[in-house]
């Protein structure tokens, strides 16, 4: 199962006019509302951004600038459900990105909502601009029926074979993709929320266009797949931690680990927080070896009891 990205996983419109606008003005394209804009999806869109520059080194700089662009100004939201479609999908297929976009932005927004390990496959404007060639790149990879399962590490226990044309299926927003995907032998599932109508992505040749996410799977298995555990990414991301991992988690059992403590020791109390742990017996003080332990349960106590605080 081959995703586009913008305008397919994330809402694209607005985010990318935005972008692109400040390109069209500084580089005098021409392209002056955001309809122009979109129109440029209908073919490939770096073939029609080609179109509109002067020379090849004209239409190198504009597409340097432009991947610059995208990579700190481009901030799109996830369409609503799509997240859930990913991970429904996990179990069942081997997931990939084809997108015009850069590698490090679709990094970026896919670890962002948690779904960067669920896909196998990434291929950004900046690895294989032309989406046929990408397709054709995708299908010939001897391993491209091994899979992930949201973890790092590919999943050994595929076999790994080729897997037929009819059997792969790419999902888009657009015209051009889906034109693709029909000279490439590939089936092409189209969704009405992106840069093109339902009628367009009909008459371009998809099987089937999704008026909301949930539809992708009634159409592809005749019904919602049943849940599966096979996909292990959160719910939401953790927030990192400054080594880089998740904090979350560490903090769950920090909790957890006090809350065990103190109801282990119901019969200490924590001292109040105005009063100052008792001074430490001094070696001509006796104290008895039970004595020594509350006091030291006590000590212990309170300081976790205000960690926890």
């Amino acid at each position: 199962m081959i995703f586009d990205l913008d305008g397919t996983l994330v809402q694209t419109r607005e985010a990318s006019w935005r972008v692109f606008e400040k390109i069209s003005a500084a580089h005098h394209l021409g392209i002056e509302d955001a309809e122009q804009f979109y129109e440029m999806f209908a073919n490939n869109f770096f073939v029609s951004l080609r179109s509109l520059c002067r020379d090849a080194e004209h239409a190198h700089a504009v597409e340097a600038d432009f991947m610059r662009s995208l990579g700190s100004d481009y901030a799109p939201a996830m369409i609503p459900g799509m997240v859930d479609i990913v991970k429904a999908l996990v179990p069942h297929a081997t997931l990939a990105v084809l997108s015009s976009n850069s590698t490090g932005v679709i990094r970026r927004i896919l670890r962002e909502n948690s779904l960067a390990y669920c896909f196998s496959h990434v291929f950004g404007g900046d690895v294989e601009p032309d989406k046929s060639r990408g397709i054709q790149r995708f299908l010939d990879d001897a391993a491209q029926g091994t899979g992930r399962r949201c973890q790092a590490f590919y999943d050994e226990s595929a076999m790994g074979s080729p897997v037929p044309a009819q059997s792969t299926a790419i999902i888009t927003d657009t015209v051009g993709d889906v034109e693709a995907a029909v000279k490439s032998g590939i089936r092409a599932i189209g969704v009405a929320w992106g840069m093109h109508t339902e009628e367009q992505l009909l008459a371009a040749g998809a099987e089937f266009v999704a008026i909301w996410p949930q539809e992708i799977l009634a159409h592809l298995f005749g019904a919602v797949p049943p849940k599966s555990n096979s996909c292990a990414c959160p719910a939401t991301p953790a927030p990192p931690s400054l080594d880089g991992s998740s904090s979350r988690p560490r903090a769950l059992r920090r909790t957890a680990g006090a809350k065990a403590l103190q109801a282990r020791m119901t019969s200490s109390k924590p001292y109040p927080q105005e009063s100052a742990p008792p001074e430490p017996p001094t070696s001509s003080t006796v104290v008895p070896q039970q004595a020594r332990g509350a006091e030291t349960d006590s000590e212990l106590l309170l300081a976790v009891t205000r960690t926890m605080r």
